[in-house]
């Protein structure tokens, strides 16, 4: 076992001495979060909308009501006087605020910061989010490796396009609620070690990404859980066993259904979206004119909220 193993796995056992519901004999605990968690939880994507003045600088009241949506929801949705200012600096400066620094700075990015918008005759068109096809169902970064997982997202936008694009939202701990409801099995094979590997990225036999394997739920070092999903199926491997099979077919018809746990909305000029790399998809779209859908993407390796699961 490697040392990042080792430190995992002390972690966990510290989180479990400390009563955490993501450890799964531990049902009185879980019970405990699940209640508590459900609980008053927003009946609709308004609900987490905060009107805000300057996302450079919020208010002490401003960075509450996100804060607050973010501890029970994972997600808030601002709504700032920009418009369609292009300033990259506004969702970056604003994410520093709640201690966001560390940026992944993946291929597509600017210095960390990632304009997804429509391409073609370059290397970026080969990739859907520079296109206007949709995307599947998928939390960002879940190729990416184990030292390296995002666990925040942030999506600010600048303009939508003239028809489509929106995003469908599912907070992961209402997934992992889900499944664990209907089986406790579930929950156990997608937190095995190798229950989801990316192939590696090729191009023009150059290995621009390495394989990816790991497990679908995961609890990190603050006590929080982390998901990493994609719901793909092309360059995609699941262990091939019954239990696993039957976990993923369940959660994707959770995410194919009618669920008022799952959001939808379509960011409009100054509006954007923060969150600990909640589930998240986004509808096919079309450009027109001058009308051009124009969003700006940032990745981190932290957390938006500072507070550990086992203290809410």
């Amino acid at each position: 076992m490697n040392k990042a193993a080792i430190k995992a796995v002390t972690q966990f056992s510290d989180h479990y001495r400390l009563g955490s519901p993501f450890v799964l004999d531990n049902e009185k605990f879980y019970r405990i979060w699940r209640d508590s968690k459900l609980e008053n939880y927003p009946d609709r994507v308004e609900d987490l909308i905060v009107e805000i003045n300057d996302p450079k600088k919020l208010s002490p009241a401003e960075f509450g009501a996100i804060q607050s949506r973010l501890a029970k929801a994972n997600m808030a949705v601002y709504a700032g006087n920009t418009g369609n200012n292009p300033d990259k600096t506004i969702v970056a400066k604003l994410g520093e605020q709640f201690g966001l620094t560390e940026l992944d700075d993946n291929m597509g990015a600017d210095d960390g910061v990632t304009s997804l918008k429509v391409v073609s005759g370059q290397w970026r068109g080969d990739y859907i989010p520079y296109t206007d096809k949709p995307i599947h169902w998928h939390t960002d970064g879940y190729y990416n490796s184990p030292e390296h997982q995002i666990c925040a997202l942030s999506l600010h936008c600048v303009s939508p396009a003239a028809k489509g694009g929106g995003n469908a939202l599912l907070d992961h701990e209402i997934a992992y609620i889900h499944l664990r409801d209907k089986n406790l099995d579930y929950i156990r094979a997608l937190m095995v070690s190798d229950v989801m590997t990316i192939p590696a990225n090729v191009i023009n036999k150059k290995v621009v990404r390495p394989v990816s394997t790991g497990p679908v739920f995961s609890v990190l070092a603050d006590g929080n859980l982390h998901m990493r999903y994609t719901a793909r199926t092309r360059s995609i491997q699941w262990k091939h066993d019954a239990v696993t099979q039957a976990a993923v077919t369940a959660l994707e018809k959770f995410l194919a259904s009618s669920s008022p746990y799952i959001y939808r909305t379509i960011l409009q000029p100054g509006q954007g979206l923060v969150s600990n790399n909640v589930l998240h998809d986004r509808s096919g779209f079309e450009d027109s004119g001058d009308i051009k859908r124009l969003l700006y993407r940032l990745r981190y390796y932290q957390r938006m909220d500072k507070n550990s699961v086992v203290s809410r």
